[in-house]
């Protein structure tokens, strides 16, 4: 497994991470004894870098990851993120970033996570009414108390993190970004670049939609949050699904996987990128895995951004409300 270097943290990690999220939550029922299986897989395959939050779940997936953790713990790099605020029954409650907030959030994960020191800690969300200069300087006395290594944001603008990194350096940027998520491009990887920033690719398989594993909302479970999704829905749907269709073919012409080819294609792209697919299945982390040796030629890379022009793709990201929180 190659690495890339996290950053300027002086931390190295694998090439693509893992991205736990599924493994409780959105994407229908999930068996915890496969999670930690698929878990223990991913360090067998060299993958070190594991992505969490404590809203996954309502602090399941931290609970679950902390499992794992005895007697790994050097084993893992392990980010986790904070700042979207959920009730005991998994109400939504908004957003915060006020320095109390950062604080109780940050033991409340180290519990549930059983460790003393949270590698990479992102905020989450960023909290319109508190000013980031507050929210990070919180996050910088966790740095000072020793209860984090290192600092993260997460769907910011360009314009925030450059505020936020003048207050303590930055050492990863996670965003949505695959083959149907362009957005980065346009700002935020040249900026990241600029500013020795790693760039942390969240749904890199689209939510599976690249896989060619979705052909329509009833193949989700009925609790899948996919569901009320606009890429998956409707015309726009319909229209999506050309894409995949086009991106199977070209998988085709190199005997692997139209999940393969995207991830190929990210790792390709920029050399300050690591994604980090989500999955609960041991197959399905193989494959990923596998991934990492594909080299696509600058030609092939140019025909998928063609195929894959950001006009070619119907539909938002999130829900009106969930793009209401992005980009701040």
């Amino acid at each position: 497994m190659d690495h890339r270097p996290l950053g300027r943290s002086g931390l190295s990690v694998s090439v693509i991470g893992l991205g736990c999220m599924g493994m409780s939550e959105f994407y229908g029922p999930s068996d915890d004894e496969q999670s930690l299986a698929t878990l223990a897989a991913a360090l067998d395959l060299g993958i070190n870098f594991f992505d969490t939050a404590d809203m996954y779940g309502v602090g399941h997936n931290e609970r679950l990851l902390g499992r794992f953790l005895k007697g790994r713990r050097d084993k893992v790099i392990l980010a986790t993120k904070f700042g979207n605020v959920r009730g005991p029954h998994g109400e939504r409650l908004g957003i915060s970033g006020t320095p109390d907030y950062v604080r109780s959030a940050c033991d409340a994960s180290l519990g549930r996570l059983g460790i003393d020191t949270i590698d990479l800690y992102y905020q989450h969300r960023v909290d319109p009414r508190t000013p980031i200069e507050e929210t990070v300087g919180a996050m910088k006395g966790l740095v000072e108390a020793g209860k984090v290594r290192f600092l993260g944001l997460s769907e910011c603008s360009v314009e925030t993190l450059r505020r936020a990194h003048k207050v303590h350096p930055i050492s990863a940027v996670q965003i949505e970004y695959s083959l149907w998520s362009r957005d980065p491009e346009a700002q935020m990887l040249d900026a990241c670049r600029e500013l020795g920033i790693a760039f942390v690719a969240y749904s890199p398989l689209g939510r599976s939609f690249l896989t060619g594993a979705v052909t329509s909302p009833d193949s989700l479970a009925p609790d899948d949050f996919r569901r009320a999704n606009p890429r998956f829905t409707g015309a726009a749907l319909a229209q999506n699904l050309k894409l995949t269709e086009a991106l199977k073919d070209f998988a085709a012409t190199r005997g692997v996987t139209s999940a393969q080819i995207a991830l190929a294609w990210i790792l390709g792209k920029q050399e300050h990128v690591v994604p980090i697919p989500g999955t609960r299945r041991i197959k399905y982390l193989e494959e990923n895995a596998a991934a990492t040796a594909i080299r696509l030629t600058p030609q092939e890379i140019a025909t998928l951004d063609a195929l894959f022009a950001p006009e070619a793709v119907a539909g938002t990201r999130y829900p009106e409300a969930g793009m209401a929180l992005l980009g701040l």
